[in-house]
């Protein structure tokens, strides 16, 4: 069931982007896919998973749509049939009409409509090309579940109200939905490198499809800085991905990984992209100049922390978010010793955006820890843990930290 589930995530995305393309309906396309899983469920373990599995996914979920559409219709059967060419016709002929080729970045842009509002767009996006489920996507965007339920069944709801058509604006008008497109594809790569939730700390299909997509707006779009950024910061997280897990599946934090196994590709990749981002004006350049210090320091003892401190001023200048102003204090605790990261976290810690997050108590445990204050870090390490959001590899890793909290443990050391 584990290794359907990875291939349903890895394919659900293109699946949902081609029927929605195909037949002009997200809600068709969404329960088509969804009743092929269904399908695929029901033959796969005892037919054995197809050689592409993709493909397969997509032909049932074109049928079963087809199916939808010969249902709801009330016309006779030629009128049917000419509705069913014109869809034909369009598939055929879309992808000719504008310069976005992939169908996944064509659906962002589409759901990226102006008369949808930024977290409706972003909550949409992430449900029907990512897969991401509502509990998911609620955890990401720091909001309720049932918020989250209804903002995608409003949005939904307005496009098939309203008319909107499921295909991408004229290209001098991609640049005022890029910033939407870029929140997405981050939201991708950011829930397969750090998992709100589940089994496994990282998820490799959302990790490899955040970095394609990334590579992919990047050309689309050459002369965008904040592209570029948005590229260096995802492959430079991306080049310790197999480092951050033991061969038990728990978690390894950054200070215990062994830097002779970052993918040196990556990370000089990483850095051109780095590069090319030089005048961004978004959150991804300080946050992938943060990454590029962590992936370029020799030792994490010889880590630039007051530079790196600096990259979360300029983040904090650029975005109001209390988890950044929380990962701050950290930083802060290594530059200017770990009282003052106490403070600094003291300052954040009872933002109310923070109340669905599990934010806090691990960053404050740590803090505790290194302090040498145990028996307090020992209390929030706990608190850590019953908070609720953990993976199950970090709630391994919190756990490894509360055996490690005793009077034989010389302060800060692991």
């Amino acid at each position: 069931m584990t290794e359907l589930d990875g291939v349903f995530r890895r394919e659900w995305g293109p699946a949902v982007a081609t029927i929605a393309r195909w037949s002009g309906d997200l809600t068709v396309a969404e329960d088509a896919v969804q009743e092929a899983c269904a399908q695929a469920l029901r033959v796969w373990p005892s037919d054995g998973v197809p050689t592409n599995p993709g493909a397969w996914l997509t032909t049932v979920a074109r049928n079963r749509a087809l199916d939808r559409l010969r249902r709801e219709t009330a016309r006779p059967g030629k009128e049917f049939a000419a509705v069913y060419d014109e869809v034909t016709a369009r598939a055929d002929t879309v992808g000719e009409l504008h310069p976005v080729r992939d169908d996944e970045l064509r659906m962002m842009f589409t759901c990226a409509h102006p008369a949808l509002d930024r977290s409706s767009q972003l909550a949409l996006t992430l449900r029907l090309i990512s897969g991401l489920t509502v509990t998911e996507i609620a955890r990401a965007l720091l909001q309720s579940e049932a918020a989250v339920g209804q903002r995608i069944t409003r949005a939904k709801n307005k496009i098939r109200r309203a008319n909107i058509p499921l295909r991408v604006p004229p290209a001098e008008l991609l640049d005022e939905r890029t910033p939407h497109v870029l929140g997405c594809v981050y939201s991708v790569f950011t829930e397969g490198y750090f998992p709100t939730g589940g089994p496994s700390a990282i998820r490799d299909e959302l990790c490899d499809e955040g970095v394609r997509l990334a590579g992919e707006l990047c050309a689309l779009m050459p002369a965008n800085h904040d592209a570029h950024a948005l590229a260096a910061l995802v492959l430079l997280h991306d080049s310790r991905r197999r480092t951050r897990v033991d061969d038990s599946g728990a978690a390894i934090p950054l200070d215990e990984q062994d830097r002779r196994r970052w993918d040196r590709g990556r990370i000089a990749r990483g850095l051109e992209q780095l590069r090319l981002a030089e005048g961004a004006t978004g959150p991804y350049l300080p946050q992938a100049v943060i990454a590029a210090l962590h992936a370029t320091a020799p030792s994490w003892q010889a880590t630039d922390w007051a530079t790196i401190c600096l990259a979360y001023d300029r983040l904090l200048a650029i975005m109001d978010s209390p988890v950044v102003a929380a990962n701050r204090a950290l930083a802060i605790g290594f530059r200017d010793g770990f009282d003052a990261g106490l403070a600094a976290l003291d300052e954040v810690a009872d933002d109310p955006r923070l109340a669905r997050t599990n934010a806090v108590a691990p960053i404050r445990a740590d803090l505790l820890r290194r302090a040498g204050r145990l028996g307090e870090a020992e209390h929030w390490y706990h608190i850590a843990l019953d908070g609720g959001g953990v993976s199950a590899p970090a709630a391994t890793f919190l756990r490894r930290r509360l055996a490690e909290l005793s009077p034989e443990t010389p302060n800060g050391q692991s």
